[in-house]
């Protein structure tokens, strides 16, 4: 509420309602205390009185007959507008010169105190006991002083305080109101450049404020100036650091285009004539020679697969790999890459398996194609033996992928780590068959799908690659803040999400 209040009202008129409210409260203050001082020297005064006066008369009533003491209290109590009294010791009443006498056992109360407050038909009241000289010490006299609760001066101490206190308000509140209607317009003007500088298209160092006056407010634009040209100069390197990283990026993929070009032009050659002479069109070859060629052979693919893997992660990196979604079964594009994987398998005696059933999605089945590649790839190479199968679920939004085998598995401190280019995982004998940068890019084409990928794997029993392709290509706001998991009869583990 309070914070509702402070934003409809205007700094305008917050701060002279200050001005007034602490005005008000100064003066109520001031004003209390001065009351209470007139009250407290009313009654001060009326005690001096009452002791005054009984003093006086003490001292003529001695030398009074008896006869004349009444004629001489009653004149002094219409001359002075007190109350009198001449009393025993024991509070028995000789002269009354009061509106209506106290009882005597209160007479004896205000003997005993000698001075004090008491309350009679004057109203409040100060009152004074004393005993008269000797030979009259069994009498004393008792005056009472009238002490009101708002002394005389009290109206003439509120009309002036009310006064000067309207006067300086007055002036302050108008002080307080040009001070905030100049605050107030300097930092509108400052927000309105700052908004200006915020509108999309405008310059993004902004432009400098100009001071408009020496206060708190001229000190923050001064400050926000010198951040506006710290701004504007880091905006300028960070664009000639960009110019520079842009550049060198460029230079950088033309290298590698032309690496892969000049790389390509020979290794198809070689790879040719291989064939040709593996072929034996020229003539029969040695047994030792078609082993030589085999090796050069497959060198040469393997060389192909790392230029290839260069060239797509340079394609990732730099934004120009995109990809050609068309309606296609993933589990066709499985049973494709199970077939030309399955000499490699029944080479190291495996078992390679499809399980699963059509599923339909709208994917780029060249990268699917690579996605499997990767990771059925993976899995008959460190597979030494047992079996890797591969299964398919069509899910209602997602295809799911799981690729399980009874390979060696990864400890779980590298399992994370396997996702990131030229990172493996195994001993250094195993590594030495790739680069790297098959599961990188793996994940990367998974992720351009909209889709998760993630393993889990036990070290001595095998490990689970499970992928998740949504069949319908997502809109960036459509995103899942988490992917479902993947729920296979056939899986022996959970998927662990990594996307």
């Amino acid at each position: 509420m309070a914070r509702r209040l402070s934003g409809r009202l205007s700094f305008v008129v917050i701060a002279p309602a200050i001005v007034v409210l602490l005005g008000l409260s100064t003066a109520l203050a001031i004003g209390a205390f001065g009351v209470r001082d007139l009250v407290s020297e009313s009654d001060n005064a009326a005690a001096l009185r009452a002791q005054l006066l009984v003093e006086t008369l003490v001292e003529r009533l001695r030398a009074t007959p008896e006869e004349a003491r009444r004629v001489v209290l009653e004149r002094a109590t219409r001359r002075s507008g007190t109350e009198m009294l001449l009393v025993r010791q024991d509070g028995s009443i000789i002269v009354d010169a009061t509106l209506a006498p106290p009882r005597q056992s209160q007479i004896e109360a205000l003997l005993i105190a000698g001075a004090g407050e008491a309350v009679t038909l004057l109203g409040r009241t100060r009152y004074y006991a004393h005993p008269l000289p000797a030979p009259l010490a069994h009498l004393s006299l008792i005056s009472f002083v009238s002490a009101p609760e708002a002394p005389v001066t009290t109206r003439s101490l509120i009309t002036s305080l009310a006064t000067l206190t309207t006067i300086l308000i007055g002036v302050s509140a108008l002080v307080g109101f040009a001070l905030a209607r100049d605050v107030r317009a300097d930092v509108t003007y400052m927000r309105r450049r700052i908004a200006e500088m915020a509108r999309e298209g405008a310059a993004p160092s902004g432009k400098v404020i100009p001071v408009r006056a020496i206060d708190e407010v001229g000190l923050l634009t001064n400050a926000f100036n010198v951040v506006v040209d710290r701004f504007e100069a880091a905006e300028r390197a960070y664009g000639q650091d960009l110019d520079g990283a842009l550049a060198y990026d460029k230079d950088r993929s033309a290298f590698v285009a032309a690496l892969s070009h000049e790389l390509r032009t020979p290794l198809n050659a070689i790879l040719g004539f291989t064939d040709i002479l593996l072929s034996e069109v020229d003539g029969p070859l040695s047994p030792d020679a078609q082993e030589n060629l085999t090796q050069v052979r497959s060198s040469g693919e393997h060389l192909a697969a790392l230029i290839d893997d260069i060239l797509d992660l340079s394609a990732l990196e730099s934004g120009e790999l995109r990809l050609n979604r068309q309606e296609a079964d993933v589990y066709a594009i499985a049973g494709d890459v199970v077939r030309e994987l399955q000499p490699a398998a029944a080479k190291k005696g495996l078992e390679l398996l499809l399980l699963g059933d059509t599923a339909l999605g709208k994917v780029d089945a060249r990268r699917v194609r690579q996605i499997l590649t990767n990771i059925v790839g993976n899995a008959v190479k460190f597979t030494s033996g047992g079996k890797v199968v591969v299964s398919i679920d069509p899910q209602s939004d997602y295809v799911g992928i799981l690729v399980s085998d009874t390979g060696p598995g990864i400890p779980k401190s590298e399992q994370a780590s396997i996702f990131e280019e030229y990172r493996q995982s195994g001993e250094l004998s195993a590594q030495r068959v790739g680069t790297g940068l098959g599961l990188a890019i793996t994940r990367r084409l998974v992720q351009m799908h909209g889709g998760s990928i993630g393993v889990q794997s036990e070290l001595g029993v095998g490990s689970s690659f499970a992928v998740l392709l949504p069949r319908q290509p997502p809109e960036p706001q459509d995103m899942p803040a988490e992917i479902p998991p993947l729920l296979t009869a056939s899986s022996r583990f959970n998927l662990s999400g990594a996307g």
